[in-house]
């Protein structure tokens, strides 16, 4: 059987203020994620469900445990080595979309191969093909503010898409849309999944936008309460 994309074993997190207290954030989380899943997370304010997805991304460090991406412990890899195995492997969308406002919807999505330094024609071909994938390849020259926020969410969708990852976190996505679009985007989130196998792992709160994936894994007080199928 084939090792997990994602595996943490033992992970806690927690964070120093001031005064000398610790504050606990994630207990003895221990959970592997096979390529191809598609995982809805979920829980209350507070519960680590975004700390956790942090240490996916490799934005943050647990306090104990392990964290093994695609085989490899991340607690062992240099500050290069990590932003590497990131870029290579991770695409990240968030809630806010975070698009450069004077920059085309092109050139947002080819941004990760410019500081790659990947040469400009090598960057516009992958950027139009990663349009085509979010279906909006004829908006190609559009400014951020001549889209809706759907159409801008899908444009960081294919900026997530640029680098080819195996795996899309995705912050709360569809937090700042409406319901007709929320259901447009997570259309195309499903289709990543199914037709190129690419994983998904989404943190919401919407329990409709949960029932896209295959898998709930329900966060509360830094402890995995539930982990199965969604419903």
């Amino acid at each position: 059987m084939a090792a997990p994309l994602i595996r943490v074993e033992g992970l806690h997190k927690h964070y120093e203020i001031k005064g000398g207290r610790s504050v606990p954030v994630l207990h003895d989380v221990n959970l592997s994620i096979a390529a191809g899943e598609f995982v809805a997370i979920m829980g209350p304010s507070g519960s680590g469900k975004s700390t956790f997805m942090n240490i996916l991304g490799c934005l943050d460090t647990p306090s104990s445990g392990h964290y093994f991406l695609n085989g490899q412990d991340v607690a062992e890899l240099g500050h290069d080595e990590l932003a590497s195995l990131r870029n290579s492997l991770i695409g990240f969308v968030f809630q806010g979309f975070n698009l450069l406002k004077r920059v085309a919807a092109l050139d947002n999505v080819a941004l990760p191969l410019l500081y790659a330094g990947v040469g400009r024609t090598e960057r516009r071909l992958r950027a139009l093909e990663a349009l085509q994938q979010t279906g909006l390849k004829k908006f190609a020259q559009s400014l951020p503010n001549q889209l809706s926020g759907g159409q801008q969410q899908r444009v960081a969708i294919a900026r997530a898409l640029i680098n080819r990852p195996p795996l899309i976190l995705a912050d709360e996505p569809t937090g700042n849309l409406d319901t007709r679009t929320s259901q447009e985007i997570m259309e195309v989130f499903t289709r990543l999944n199914r037709e190129q196998g690419i994983t998904i792992i989404l943190v919401t709160h919407e329990h409709d936008i949960a029932h896209y994936a295959d898998r709930l894994v329900r966060f509360v007080d830094g402890r995995v309460e539930r982990d199965g199928a969604a419903l």
